[in-house]
Formats: structure tokens, C-alpha cells, sequence
């Protein structure tokens, strides 16, 4: 029987998870990561946006960094001189190898609908550089919407977490013995919003953070909600109850 899908009411938070099918890596390399933070940007657009990447300029630019990234960005979307009317609110996201979790507040009828189709452009760049056909994101995107700020924060530290199981897996029930590594592990991730949400400019422009800074108490807050889940997990919060990895 399936599930039925929640209402997407404008104003309201969801949770948003996508996954790539058969196990496949949605992210080889640094230049498919970049390509999904340039779509996060350019496809918040009610209007019709071309994609207009070139992969070309980054396989000569394997060092690519963060503020090179942006400013390819800049030069192929014309960052900052097309007005955009946003479909989304990106709260928060992170990339992981095989999914892709986002924290969206929907701002237009249908935003959150539109936006995850133009996001189904990756399949076309990936199929494309990898020489590949078929589908690449399994079925139906997962969303859960956001009922409190305590759910909220729980989802906040959720997300930023993820990557944890990059370096230590199965960490969740095995707990970290490292804990030092793995904060500084997740502070220096560039395929999330974590490190904006501390001060540390990587990819800004991509995320709305003023509302859920102030939820958080500030950006010491967010490193202390995410530390504090890290170092006592089982006491923070049942991730169960607000989506699946």
C-alpha cells in the first residue's frame, strides 16, 4: 500500500531525502559534488534556468576550491544580476556519496515539487560523463515535515551529522572512539551547510541561515547541539521519528 505524501503547504519546513538506486555513487569526485552545489543555486528558480555548466573548465581544475567554485558559478549563472523568484528556503544541506539531504521551507505553490524535478538534471549530467543510461535516483524522493523547533533542531543535527559514517561507519550503534577527529572531520566538510552555519564562508550563497540560526541560538549553538549529539546520542534524540539515513 503506499504511503500517502504530506501536504506541501508555502511557509512550512520539510525534511528531504533522495537517493541514488542500486547502490550507485551519486558523487565520484570533486567536480560531481560541485556540479550539484552549482544546481542547488541556479535551480531555486521559479523560471526557467538552462543548465549551463561546464564540466569542461573543471576537468581542467582538479583543485577546485571553494571560493573558485563560486565564482564559476557567478560566471556561467550570472549569480547576483538575474533576479531569482525562489521556489525554496534551502535551510540546510549535505551531499553524501550515494543520497543528498535537504532542509526546505517551500515558498511557492508546488516549490518544493518543482525544484526536486529541476534537481533530476544531475541524472542527465551523470548519465552523460559517465556514459551510463537509466534511472540514477530511486523512485520517490522521502520528506517529512517539520512539526517544532524541537524537531527542528533534532533534524538540524540530523543532516549536519550524516557525514560521520564517512569515517566511521556504523558509528551510530558503535559509538566514536575519536570524537576530537570526527568534530573536526564535520566542520571541515564542504558538501554541507555545517561550515556556514559556523562563520566559515564555503558555499553561502546557497542557504537562507538568519531563522534557523536564531532557533539554534546562535552559531556556538549549532556546534553545541551537534557536539552534544555526538558525544551522548542516545540521550539527544530518536532519530527514527524524523527520517531514515
Amino acid at each position: 500500500m503506499a504511503i500517502k505524501r504530506p501536504q506541501l503547504v508555502n511557509g512550512e519546513i520539510y525534511h528531504i531525502v533522495t537517493r541514488a538506486i542500486e547502490g550507485i555513487e551519486l558523487f565520484r569526485d570533486k567536480k560531481d559534488y560541485l556540479r550539484m552545489i552549482h544546481d542547488l543555486f541556479e535551480f531555486n528558480d521559479e523560471n526557467f534556468v538552462p543548465s549551463s555548466f561546464r564540466v569542461g573548465y573543471l576537468r581542467k581544475k582538479d583543485n577546485v576550491t571553494s571560493s573558485e567554485a563560486v565564482t564559476l558559478m557567478k560566471s556561467v549563472g550570472e549569480m547576483g544580476k538575474r533576479k531569482r523568484k525562489l521556489l525554496v528556503e534551502i535551510l540546510t544541506f549535505c551531499l553524501m556519496p550515494n543520497h543528498v539531504h535537504l532542509l526546505l521551507r517551500q515558498l511557492r505553490e508546488k516549490g518544493i515539487s518543482k525544484f526536486m524535478q529541476k534537481l533530476g538534471a544531475y541524472a542527465l549530467y551523470f548519465n552523460q560523463r559517465y556514459k551510463r543510461k537509466g534511472h540514477l535516483f530511486q523512485g520517490r524522493y522521502k520528506i517529512v515535515p517539520i512539526k517544532d523547533n524541537e524537531q527542528l533542531k533534532t533534524v538540524f543535527v540530523y543532516i549536519h551529522s550524516n557525514p560521520v559514517s564517512i569515517v566511521v561507519p556504523g558509528w551510530r550503534e558503535k559509538g566514536i572512539r575519536n570524537i576530537k577527529k570526527v568534530i573536526r572531520y564535520l566542520e571541515d566538510y564542504r558538501w554541507s551547510s555545517y561550515p556556514d552555519y559556523l562563520g566559515k564562508e564555503n558555499f553561502p550563497s546557497i542557504t537562507s541561515r538568519e531563522f534557523l540560526i536564531k532557533v539554534m541560538r546562535g552559531k556556538e549553538g549549532c556546534r553545541e547541539f551537534v557536539n552534544g549529539w555526538l558525544k551522548f546520542k542516545k540521550e539527544l534524540a530518536n532519530f527514527e521519528e524524523v527520517a531514515t539515513e
